[in-house]
């Protein structure tokens, strides 16, 4: 791997990490502030909505002044806003700055991919791009070993501090040794927008734009409330938080066992199928019993299976959407998508409380239609990364 993309795959660790902070500390938050669950669900929405309006603001930008500007800037303000985060004291101040910190989030993402990309062989893009987005579970499985660790002894308090530091310490590196991708320059300025659906491009940007709604409903769903699932089943807080790492574990296998398959089969395929296994799995889960006191070895097992199949989908259409799109909208293009990609983890945001309360199996059946979805946009897509000849 190259320094430009190593530095692209850093900085969506610390973006990984700093969007699921959130969702390991709600239980603790909970506790502390003595709130619902159902409070959280105001808070949890204003962070996506921030990355909503980090994705539709910094793709253009990245097209237009570098990605390199746009990516340091987006790792600035979910680095600011994350922490401080360890100073708030009411859920209003706690809903503004995960708006801050969602912005910041939903800029980095689309920038990294667009860098990830243009430093890499065409031959090698969808492996290069896959490395770069895998690093959102690498992230979240750091923030949940992290969290089991820090949140029984430390708080939530000290967990947002040092989720939030760190990220800034990196604007440092990148400023320094990130060089400006080659993509980006005058043609990128002369661009319009609406190259995003030319070319025949409009039915798999809506494709695309069906796999991120539903993928990313899936993901958030689980990056904002699994933890808060688990501890309603009666689980402490050091279990909660593992079955969100596990997720992650579970999905950098997926991502990278779903990244060999696009590069040698192509993308339609291996994206099938790990969509079809994402909607599988969670039903599966269903027939796992829970006990606070047994033993947890099979839930966790299942959850790693799980996040294994959601996200390699997760991570694989960023390659794809870095296929359909050209050089010089290829930010734009990410982010159009990814923008309304983003409602369906806004729509998680007011069902996950009300599906908890449900109960695990409606969590559970929702995580599985919602993985039917991504199988049905995946189907759409006509401009596949085709198999090497």
């Amino acid at each position: 791997m190259n320094l430009p993309i190593f530095l692209a795959a850093l900085a969506i660790i610390f973006d990984g990490l700093d969007n699921q902070l959130l969702g390991f500390a709600i239980p603790a938050i909970v506790k502390d502030w003595h709130v619902t669950r159902a409070a959280f669900a105001p808070i949890v929405a204003s962070g996506l909505v921030g990355m909503g309006l980090g994705s539709t603001l910094a793709g253009p930008i990245g097209d237009r002044l570098g990605r390199r500007t746009a990516l340091i800037g987006s790792v600035f303000f979910f680095g600011v806003a994350t922490a401080l985060t360890a100073f708030a004291g009411s859920l209003p101040v706690l809903g503004i700055l995960r708006f801050i910190a969602g912005a910041g989030i939903g800029g980095a993402m689309p920038n990294a991919t667009a860098i990830a990309a243009e430093f890499s062989a065409v031959t090698r893009r969808a492996v290069a791009v896959s490395a770069t987005i895998i690093c959102v579970p690498i992230g979240g499985m750091i923030g949940g070993a992290a969290a089991a660790r820090i949140l029984p002894t430390l708080g939530w308090h000290t967990l947002f501090a040092a989720g939030g530091v760190a990220p800034l310490f990196l604007c440092v590196v990148l400023w320094f040794l990130l060089p400006e991708s080659p993509g980006f320059g005058k043609q990128a300025l002369q661009t319009p927008l609406t190259d995003v659906f030319a070319g025949g491009r409009l039915r798999d940007t809506l494709s695309l734009c069906l796999t991120f709604f539903c993928c990313l409903m899936t993901v958030y769903m689980a990056f904002s409330w699994l933890p808060a699932l688990l501890a309603a089943e009666g689980l402490s807080l050091a279990v909660a938080s593992s079955g969100l790492a596990f997720y992650n574990v579970g999905g950098i296998a997926g991502a990278l066992l779903c990244g060999w398959g696009i590069s040698r089969f192509g993308s339609r395929i291996p994206m099938l199928a790990v969509a079809a296994g994402g909607a599988l799995s969670a039903l599966l889960l269903l027939a796992i019993p829970i006990s606070a006191t047994g033993d947890h070895t099979g839930l966790l097992a299942g959850f790693a299976l799980h996040g294994f199949f959601v996200n390699a989908v997760n991570v694989s259409v960023f390659a794809l959407a870095a296929h359909v799109y050209p050089a010089a909208v290829r930010s734009s293009g990410i982010a159009f998508a990814l923008t309304v990609g983003r409602l369906g983890p806004l729509l998680s945001a007011f069902t996950g409380a009300a599906l908890i309360q449900a109960g695990r199996p409606a969590f559970l059946e929702f995580l599985a239609l919602a993985m039917a979805g991504c199988f049905v946009g995946l189907a759409l897509v006509r401009d596949h990364i085709k198999r090497p000849d």
